[in-house]
């Protein structure tokens, strides 16, 4: 199975000088809990609802002022919409995420794909040994 098969399409960018305000507006009307970050055209980041609840309340920083630059995640781990789904499951596994950017042969955000997404395919997918162990180790 394929990342695009299983990705889901209606993905929403940020820009990453916008207040943390305009970015839970713009979470509020997702159901995938993330935005990929763009400066100037580019990828640079991903904002989570998490890093969002975080950075404005834990933290005490004013959703008005405070930057989606100052709450995301950066550098910005991605993978192909072509590439086989253990490839994504590997990359969420290595690098500690519950998302990942999907992204075309130009880097262009075209989905995303979800932890949840992969842990609900068959465990015939996943290695063995390991289906599901590591599931409680993300935030």
């Amino acid at each position: 199975m394929r990342i695009s098969e299983l990705m889901h399409r209606d993905v929403k960018t940020i820009d990453a000088d916008d207040c943390l305000r305009s970015a839970a507006e713009r979470l509020n009307t997702s159901s995938l809990g993330a935005l990929p970050v763009m400066e100037h055209g580019q990828l640079v980041g991903l904002l989570t609802d998490s890093e969002l609840s975080l950075c404005s309340t834990v933290h005490g920083h004013d959703p008005d002022v405070t930057t989606v630059r100052e709450a995301m995640t950066a550098p910005l781990v991605t993978c192909s919409e072509d590439e086989p789904l253990e490839a994504g499951e590997r990359l969420m596994e290595e690098h500690h995420l519950n998302r990942l950017v999907v992204v075309d042969a130009d880097h262009h955000a075209v989905g995303l794909l979800r932890l949840d997404d992969v842990s609900s395919e068959p465990l015939t997918l996943l290695r063995p040994g390991e289906p599901l162990e590591h599931l409680s180790l993300y935030s």
